[in-house]
């Protein structure tokens, strides 16, 4: 991993990351596939500048799907790795506030 940068991809914003953010005060990025609970931790306390405690990983697997003319299978979305991030009860990031 040459730095922080390439560690969190984006933020996955969807309604359940919503509500875990406004409620659960949890956060959801996509990963490098190759990133650590530890690298995620730290690459979220230095850009964000708030306190993580927990950090859960999920790999998720691509989607596929099947052409019927010719009988066979396709990956249509690739594979990913994303991290659900929980920070302290005090901290919140900014970036996620707006979006409702």
């Amino acid at each position: 991993m040459s730095s922080i940068y390439d560690i969190l991809r984006r933020p996955l914003v969807t309604e359940k990351s919503n509500y875990q953010a406004y409620q659960l005060n949890q956060y959801v990025f996509e990963v490098a596939s190759e990133a650590t609970r530890s690298q995620i931790k730290d690459a979220v306390e230095l850009l964000f500048d708030v306190e993580v405690m927990r950090v859960n990983i999920i790999n998720v697997a691509g989607k596929r799907s099947r052409n019927m003319r010719t009988r066979q299978w396709r990956l249509r979305q690739a594979p990913y790795k994303k991290a659900v991030v929980t920070l302290a009860p005090d901290d919140r990031i900014p970036f996620f506030e707006g979006v409702e």
